[in-house]
Order: C-alpha cells, then sequence, then structure tokens
C-alpha cells in the first residue's frame, strides 16, 4: 500500500525521474504545451522540499508519485474566470501531481490523501489533461474556471471543499 510522507533530500532524482515519466506520457498522450522543456524540475524539487511541500507516495522501493501541496492564498488564484471559487476561506494549494506510471491509481491516491487532510484545497490543470480533470473531479474537486498562470496561459481551476 505504501505510505505518503515529506519528501527528503534522498527522494531528489527519483521525483526528477517521475516528473520526466509524467511529462512524456503527458506529450504523448495531447498535452505537449503544460509541462514546456524541462518544467518542473529540480529547482522546483529543492524548492518544494525547503518550503516542506514535497510530498511523495513511497511503496518501499522509492518514490512512485509526487505533489506539491502549499498553504495558500496563491496569487495566480486571485482573479477566476466563470464560477467563483466555492469559498473564500484559507485554502491549500496543489500541484505538480505526477506519478511514475498512469494507470495504477498512485494519483488517485495522493488526491485522496491530500483531501483526508485539508478541508479546503484549490488546484489548477491544463485543458488538454484529461486524465488529471478525470481524478479531480473523481475524488471531489468541482470545476470552477478558468485562472492564468504566469505565462500567460489559461487554467481550468477546481476547488475541494469536505
Amino acid at each position: 500500500m505504501g505510505q505518503i510522507r515529506l519528501a527528503n533530500t534522498d527522494d531528489l532524482k527519483a521525483v526528477c525521474a517521475i516528473y520526466d515519466a509524467a511529462r512524456r506520457f503527458m506529450h504523448a498522450n495531447g498535452n505537449p504545451t503544460q509541462w514546456p522543456g524541462d518544467y518542473p524540475g529540480l529547482i522546483d524539487a529543492e524548492e518544494d522540499l525547503e518550503a516542506d511541500a514535497l510530498w511523495v507516495l513511497d511503496e518501499g522501493r522509492g518514490p512512485i508519485a509526487v505533489m506539491s501541496v502549499l498553504p495558500g492564498p496563491d496569487p495566480t488564484y486571485a482573479v477566476i474566470e466563470g464560477e467563483s471559487w466555492l469559498n473564500d476561506e484559507p485554502y491549500w494549494v496543489m500541484h505538480r501531481l505526477a506519478v511514475a506510471e498512469s494507470g495504477h491509481g498512485a494519483g488517485t491516491r495522493m488526491l485522496e490523501w491530500l483531501c483526508a487532510q485539508h478541508d479546503n484545497v484549490r488546484v489548477d490543470t491544463h485543458a488538454d489533461n484529461v486524465p488529471m480533470q478525470r481524478a479531480l473531479e473523481k475524488c471531489g474537486f468541482v470545476r470552477r474556471g478558468t485562472i492564468w498562470v504566469e505565462d500567460g496561459t489559461p487554467r481550468i481551476a477546481y476547488h475541494f471543499v469536505r
């Protein structure tokens, strides 16, 4: 079953490999623009690690999934087009969910854990990232509208409230 735990420096190589695998999966499945170049990469993982925001699913042989969980507010969520957020209460943000291999439920396990830990979570994903949209909706996230990320591109905004 494994455990979801805070990452440590020994996990960084595996985390970067998971990011690479997720990027290849997205590119091969109709989502070539969400994670351009080498984003996310080591610098992102190190920053999240330093902030105690980097979480991994470890099944005993090392991480097989990763996500970043940070307290809000997130500046990119200040303006939303379409539906409004479900509430204006303090919230958590999840970014960069990635799995080593798609189709084994690791991403869903990460999202279920996240929702068990936090009552109010906001997430965004690319319009072409259909697998992520399905996983979010399966775990109780509600599609709210569109936000715009730092590079000026749109993302679908989701909100979970327990």
